[in-house]
């Protein structure tokens, strides 16, 4: 299979996510960008998870029909972008983009992108799972950046999280 290069200019395959993509920063989406897919590329789709949560895979991030070969940064939460790109749940339960926030210890988050020879017909309570399964058969290239996180184990009862929404489970 055909394998896309994803890259961003914010961190290195394998190198630390800033802070300002993450629960403790501004809590934003990084500039992704890809190499072209190949013959027959309609649309690519992209999923941001955890495999390191406690409670299994957590995911961040769960986009489709993106039309060009990149996803610009601090993508809004909304089910439909500009460019036409669409947006569903992740595993807090809400629309868009949802950065690094992991217990203590350090995690490693996978954009994966998919090269798809057609466009998905989904709507906002779209997770992971839907996507994946409605885009069986329909992959022609794939290929992931890895980023890492870490957070330091509080040491007061005073340093907790950063926001009122949960960290990954």
């Amino acid at each position: 299979m055909y394998t896309l290069e994803v890259l961003s200019p914010a961190f290195d395959h394998g190198a630390g996510i800033p802070a300002k993509y993450t629960c403790d920063g501004e809590d934003t989406s990084p500039l992704l960008h890809w190499s072209e897919g190949p013959a027959g590329t309609t649309c690519y789709a992209l999923v941001m998870d955890d495999p390191d949560a406690p409670g299994g895979t957590w995911v961040h991030w769960v986009v489709w029909n993106i039309p060009a070969n990149g996803i610009h940064e601090e993508a809004p939460p909304e089910l439909v972008m500009d460019d036409g790109t669409r947006q569903g749940q992740s595993s807090w339960g809400r629309l868009g983009y949802g950065g690094p926030c992991p217990p203590p210890g350090e995690h490693r988050y996978f954009f994966k992108v998919y090269a798809l020879d057609t466009v998905l017909e989904l709507d906002a309570t779209t997770n992971k799972q839907d996507l994946l399964h409605a885009m069986a058969g329909h992959v022609l290239a794939e290929g992931e950046l890895i980023g890492l996180y870490s957070r330091p184990m509080p040491t007061t009862s005073s340093q907790v999280r950063a926001k009122s929404e949960p960290a990954e489970q």
